[in-house]
């Protein structure tokens, strides 16, 4: 007897092939420096500068909130890494070089260029030899208020204003050679009215008052304090010498105070915040977490301590400790990244920053302490090793504490994420893309992600987390490449014992279903796997048919599975379900089409055969893909840009017309562009369609949109009865049920 069965996974894949190429800067016997000439193509973050690096800096740098300026003197220290006449940096767009003089006093040539002007190059009187170091002081001032010119397109990395200011390293705020894989030593200064108060990376010491003198800062006590005490007041000059003049500190009226950070051992530092902050020192899992706060958020100072306490503990129980675990942790202004992460120093937006912790974003962020901070990328094109790891860790800490199902949950995020832009570029080729841009999330920290669970998948439990162990011990403090992660990666499979053959990491089937411990498979080529994944762009979309027979001892399945792309070899997990227990058993896929035979003992129940039902493989298929879209309206409507994000979602419903969230975010984005009637229409339909058990708050915010559009045409009677059914739903995603009845008890006014 026999039985036909077909399962359709729609068949979508990208393969494309993207190249760098970077032209180096030359100079006539003459002595006549040319400016670098690169390709269009090529970021600014993808150059590989040899040449001088700084390694050492000195930044006094004066705040002044009501200009929203910033005037500074960086004293840096660079070293040749190759002999060179030139000293090619970057600096912020909006701050204007007044000068550059070397040791002597001496003017030097400057050549503010690149595309996006945040290329900064020096001419020198000779050329530097290899190894030999040379100090240069950088003066420069300017207006940081906005994105505007930020050496990001778009991403407000700095700025300076009435109720705060930020400045983060990615900003260039100082001049920067090798970003993102350079490490420094310094003193920072940083100058700020009293009412401000100032944290950032480095060892801080106790503020000090400026006098009314314009002289420089002194270097003295900031107030970040790892360990949680109050810090102790001092203040003294700089090797107890006076500090000479600087444009730095000009004569201010009002009551102005010096934070001093000093940073002995080198590290990517040069962040820090200021404002009405107030420190509150959190002792939780025998750490000492120091929260800064405004005032109003005092109540949720416990909860993010004693979370951020948490996550240090589980991965250092993973990775190895952390050599100065006690982090500091503070919120910042909405306008900025969601989150940042600096070495010893977690930043969290005001608008992420709720009541309950963020658990999955606090290990992303915690993570970076190990991955980007300890273990840096050696290059732009190997940041996947840093940005990819440390989102993973967020799925590696869910499965500690929460399982397997918070785990699946955070790979789902994940394989969206990736899904939104792959086909931008292959992981390997990450310099290419801009850092903070949807590409680059994509491509580096959502694909990544996926890219380190797969690997774990292949090379089993045991060895990945030694992996994991062994690659931070030997690169803390260093930068690594994908060759040496993935020569070590190498080492560790050709060490360990080969693993069950239908081994589910991190989501094992019930012990029943588990294969007998004499069925071994080959240990896993992690040179395929990291040219098919790494070096590769592409998502597969799996199509699988199949026949069942019955035998003498159970049943056989004789199939195909057919996907879209020819370079593509794994294995692949398949679920039968059957009359019985389900039966899991794996089968290899190679290229676009690939036969497999197998047996089960229990007869497969009618549409009972899964595809990686584990999710071991990042793969399509239409949900996931509409998801994705979905993904890439709500980012362009967090830009204000709501018309392009009505175009993706009316793209996800020509592919899934009944999708709720689709409909919700289509009509919220008609409500914010002010189209009542359009956004009535489609919040109507978004409660008429296919809600995902996933997002059932769609329901009780369709109802509270409904009723603000019935409340701005002044029918409040209809007003009331959405407030009402929304109450009725129970659901409290997001405060909704505080929403309703809000305007229950008052009608909502446009704007409000």
């Amino acid at each position: 007897m026999t039985e036909n069965r077909t399962f359709q996974f729609n068949l979508r894949g990208y393969l494309s092939a993207l190249s760098v190429c970077l032209l180096v800067a030359a100079w006539a016997a003459s002595g006549q420096v040319e400016a670098p000439v690169r390709p269009p193509t090529v970021t600014a973050q993808a150059r590989q500068k040899t040449g001088l690096r700084a390694v050492s800096y000195e930044v006094s740098a004066s705040l002044a909130p009501e200009k929203q300026m910033l005037t500074a003197r960086a004293i840096v220290e660079f070293e040749a890494q190759t002999p060179s006449r030139v000293v090619d940096c970057e600096l912020h767009p909006n701050l204007s070089l007044s000068d550059v003089r070397d040791a002597s006093g001496k003017v030097l040539q400057i050549d503010r260029g690149g595309q996006s002007g945040v290329d900064v190059v020096v001419s020198l009187p000779d050329v530097v030899p290899a190894g030999q170091r040379i100090k240069l002081t950088f003066e420069y001032s300017g207006v940081l208020a906005n994105e505007e010119n930020s050496p990001i397109s778009g991403v407000r990395l700095a700025s300076i204003g009435k109720d705060g200011a930020y400045l983060l390293l990615p900003a260039r705020w100082f001049p920067l050679t090798g970003y993102p894989s350079n490490r420094f030593t310094g003193t920072f200064h940083i100058e700020v009215p009293q009412s401000f108060v100032v944290i950032g990376t480095g060892a801080s010491e106790a503020p000090a008052p400026v006098s009314a003198a314009p002289t420089a800062p002194r270097p003295m006590l900031g107030n970040r304090n790892p360990a949680g005490q109050v810090p102790r007041e001092l203040a003294r000059t700089l090797d107890g010498a006076a500090l000479p003049p600087t444009s730095a500190t000009p004569p201010s009226p009002s009551p102005r105070i010096t934070y001093t950070f000093r940073v002995d051992h080198p590290e990517a530092a040069g962040t820090f915040v200021a404002g009405s902050l107030q420190l509150f020192p959190i002792q939780a899992e025998g750490l000492n977490i120091s929260v800064y706060l405004p005032p109003s958020a005092a109540s949720s100072a416990q909860e993010y301590g004693g979370a951020v306490a948490r996550i240090v503990n589980v991965l250092s129980d993973q990775f190895g400790p952390l050599p100065k675990p006690n982090l500091a942790i503070a919120q910042i202004p909405d306008g900025t990244l969601p989150a940042y992460a600096a070495p010893g120093l977690l930043l969290v937006s005001q608008r992420q920053w709720g009541p309950a912790a963020n658990a999955r974003q606090l290990a992303n962020l915690v993570a970076a302490q190990w991955w980007g901070d300890q273990v840096m990328a050696a290059s732009p094109s190997d940041v996947w090793l840093t940005d990819g790891l440390a989102r993973y860790s967020e799925a590696l800490y869910v499965e500690q504490t929460v399982g397997h199902d918070g785990m699946n949950k955070a790979l789902n995020d994940f394989a969206i994420g990736a899904l939104m832009y792959d086909d931008s570029a292959p992981i390997a080729e990450a310099g290419r893309l801009t850092p903070f841009t949807p590409n680059y999330t994509s491509v580096v920290v959502n694909k990544g992600a996926m890219v380190f669970h797969m690997l774990r998948e292949q090379i089993g439990d045991s060895t990945f987390s030694s992996l994991l162990h062994d690659y931070y011990n030997q690169f803390s403090g260093k930068a690594a490449s994908l060759a040496d992660f993935q020569k070590m990666a190498q080492e560790h499979v050709a060490q360990a014992p080969a693993k069950p053959a239908n081994f589910a990491l991190g989501n094992a089937a019930p012990s029943s279903s588990k294969p007998a411990a004499s069925e071994q498979t080959a240990p896993a080529n992690v040179q395929s796997f990291f040219a098919q994944w790494i070096n590769s762009t592409g998502i597969p979309e799996f199509n699988i048919t199949y026949t069942v027979y019955r035998t003498k001892t159970g049943f056989r399945l004789d199939g195909r599975v057919k996907q879209n792309l020819d370079f593509f070899r794994m294995p692949v997990e398949i679920e039968v379900q059957t009359e019985g227990n389900p039966e899991f058993k794996t089968i290899e896929v190679s290229g676009t089409d690939s036969s497999f035979t197998t047996e089960v003992f229990g007869r497969p129940k009618p549409g009972g055969i899964t595809l990686d039902p584990h999710n071991a493989i990042l793969k399509s298929n239409l949900q996931l893909r509409v998801r994705a879209i979905i993904a890439r309206g709500e980012a362009l409507a967090e830009q204000g840009r709501y018309y392009d994000a009505i175009q993706q979602y009316q793209q996800a419903l020509d592919q899934q017309k009944d999708n709720a969230l689709a409909e919700f975010r289509m009509a919220e984005a008609f409500f914010y562009q002010k189209n009542y009637s359009a956004a009535a229409n489609a919040f109507r339909d978004s409660l008429d369609g296919n809600i995902d058990p996933s997002f059932k708050w769609v329901e009780v915010w369709a109802h509270i949109y409904l009723g603000k559009v019935y409340d701005i045409a002044g029918d409040r009677a209809r007003a009331v009865n959405e407030y009402s059914k929304a109450q009725q739903t129970n659901d409290d995603t997001g405060g909704a049920q505080d929403e309703a009845k809000k305007y229950l008890a008052q009608a909502y006014k446009e704007g409000s």
